[in-house]
């Protein structure tokens, strides 16, 4: 193999941890480049690794690990990776990303990707460096929380080892639990279920090699100005505030779900707002490795107890069910860290379960929205399987399956993943983007909610309009997500493709531009859709709850707004439109040939 472009090791890890045997793949820079790392090169090599239609939790089933090429740069919120696989929770393509230093040291152990199949025969650890891959014994971190597993092996280990792990949820098979590295989250679609299925604890990586950049100058200069612009006005509630900001300006505009979406304002919203925790609760500010905007909050609940906050988490264990107590949210979100569990896919199970209860299809007499003490019990008994444990772990759409008496069309999700906090009815554009993104109900790989709030279009009546933003947004995360530089610096790149084509150009050494950056979108989208028609995606998987198309939500003008299933339906075929599929969501067999997954194409 010839030389890989800078930035790149042009190799994958696969490791069979049944025996563990470990062998490497070859990356073509012809793959590189079409895929970039991150999202996109984990879709690729799926594709290539996955066998058809097998259970996401089978030792067959591949997990992956993947890294980019500005990894380990200077540049600013490059220290992120992406984990890769098919979700157990929605039984398609699942990638989810987290920042930390084991981005750096995976992607320096001498490789682009590490792959994961097959089941240690005991509960194990992944140890993978510069001699290679190998597992010792989990021991007594088999049923630790995530943080405690990470200190036991720093200790065990020795200096210099980086570790992702599980926390109980992942080694019990929820659906929705979460790896975790530094406090930080792979969080959405059910990846550590995945690991836990592999018997595998921890993964823990140890830097062995230099990958250095073309241009090194060049990667110093670019770095120097990106630092100074992520000190701007775009990413300033980041800085100040962090994500949470966003509360009390999706209250007062009806967007902020509330109760399992029969309402879009929650009235105690102000109870649990950034501007009241931080004046009362803060204990803390952080950032990511490599990061200069430093958006992590931390905030002190009861007793003392700590918890990182955000909006996701705040809106599903608050507001999503009925919940004003901010000692509970924050004792709830600190449980979830502790268990391993998706904040979103805990509240939205969880809010649905309290309607369930309140409508007598659950005998759950307890479990009652705005009941703080209710929210953390049955985030135990999720933690446990005791209870209605086995049944919330399972997440909404299979314990609705199960429930019936209509609990489906209250079911929060798409495709199987609980929605985020943001109200379709009300942001018509990302009523959009939830319904058909590759994902499922996803804020983070389609980001329609910014055309949405950008007062540029009519956020109650989607249209063309709306369509051809989150088709932008869209192919905008895709590239984002692949090179992979944080959302939040989205707002300081005046020409976003033509300076990420520049960034790639010093890194890499290729002489790339924005035309090819936007081609490069618009494969990972294509690809990650033809992942999940291989796995039985039909037409009717890009749809939202029947409670969306069907109840009018009440605004605070006292109005009512309302999302037609006609309306939905026009902006659906919209999008199949933009990009190149037919009624039923399927490209043509010309699209197929540029997304190098046939037969003979470059491994």
């Amino acid at each position: 193999m010839t030389r890989p472009p800078g930035g790149y090791a042009g190799k994958a890890l696969i490791v069979d941890v049944t025996g563990p045997d470990a062998t490497t793949l070859p990356l073509d820079e012809a793959v590189l480049r079409a895929y970039l790392g991150g999202v996109g090169l984990g879709a690729w090599l799926l594709h290539r690794l996955a066998e058809p239609r097998a259970d996401p939790c089978s030792a067959q089933a591949p997990l992956v690990f993947v890294f980019s090429p500005l990894v380990g740069t200077p540049l600013t919120t490059s220290a992120k990776f992406a984990v890769v696989a098919k979700s157990p929770l929605t039984g398609m393509l699942n990638d989810a990303l987290a920042s930390s230093q084991f981005a750096i040291s995976g992607k320096l152990t001498g490789h682009d990707a590490i792959v994961l199949t097959g089941r240690a025969a005991i509960p194990s650890v992944l140890l993978v460096d510069g001699g290679g891959a190998r597992l010792v014994a989990a021991g007594d971190t088999w049923g630790r929380p995530a943080a405690e597993t990470e200190e036991v092996l720093k200790r065990r280990l020795g200096r210099g080892w980086r570790i992702a792990a599980i926390g109980p949820a992942g080694e019990r098979g929820v659906r929705y639990a979460t790896i975790s590295h530094d406090g930080r989250h792979a969080g959405r679609g059910g990846l550590g279920a995945v690991l836990g299925a592999k018997n595998i604890k921890a993964v823990a990586v140890r830097a062995a090699t230099k990958i250095g950049p073309a241009d090194p100058d060049g990667v110093l200069a670019a770095a120097r100005d990106l630092r100074a612009r992520s000190f701007g006005p775009a990413t300033a509630k980041y800085r100040e505030l962090g994500t949470l900001a966003n509360l009390l300006a999706f209250n007062a505009i009806s967007t902020l779900p509330t109760r399992n979406f029969t309402g879009a304002t929650f009235v105690d919203a102000p109870k649990l707002a950034a501007e009241e925790l931080h004046e009362l609760r803060s204990a803390t500010r952080s950032g990511c490795a490599s990061c200069s905007i430093g958006c992590e909050h931390i905030y002190r609940g009861r007793n003392g107890q700590t918890a990182r906050v955000e909006y996701e988490n705040v809106f599903a264990l608050g507001p999503m069910c009925g919940v004003s107590d901010p000692d509970d949210v924050l004792a709830a979100s600190a449980r979830c860290d502790e268990l391993g569990l998706d904040t979103i896919s805990a509240g939205g199970t969880i809010a649905w379960a309290m309607e369930c209860a309140e409508r007598g299809l659950l005998d759950a007499p307890w479990l009652r929205f705005g009941d703080g003490a209710a929210l953390l019990r049955a985030l135990g008994e999720i933690g446990s399987g005791e209870g209605l444990g086995a049944l919330l772990a399972q997440g909404s759409r299979r314990a609705a399956a199960v429930v019936g008496g209509g609990s489906e069309e209250f079911a929060p999700h798409v495709k199987g993943m609980e929605m985020p906090g943001y109200e379709p009815r009300t942001l018509q554009g990302m009523a959009l983007g939830l319904a058909v993104n590759a994902r499922g109900a996803d804020h983070n790989r389609s980001g329609a909610y910014e055309a949405d709030l950008s007062g540029d279009y009519d956020r109650l009546a989607g249209g063309d309009a709306q369509v051809t933003a989150a088709v932008a947004t869209e192919d905008r995360a895709a590239v984002m997500d692949s090179m992979i530089l944080c959302k939040f610096l989205r707002g300081v790149f005046d020409e976003p493709y033509r300076e990420w084509a520049e960034l790639l150009r010093v890194v890499t050494g290729w002489d790339i531009d924005a035309a090819e950056l936007r081609a490069t979108a618009r494969r990972i989208v294509l690809a990650k859709r033809m992942f999940n028609l291989r796995e039985g995606w039909v037409p009717a998987d890009d749809w939202l709850p029947g409670r969306l198309l069907s109840e009018p939500v009440r605004l605070g003008s006292g109005r009512d707004a309302t999302l037609t299933p006609a309306r939905l339906r026009e902006m659906i075929d919209g999008y199949y439109a933009i990009r190149g599929l037919d009624h039923d969501g399927r490209p043509d067999g010309r699209a197929l040939e540029d997304l190098m997954l046939m037969e003979g194409a470059p491994l």
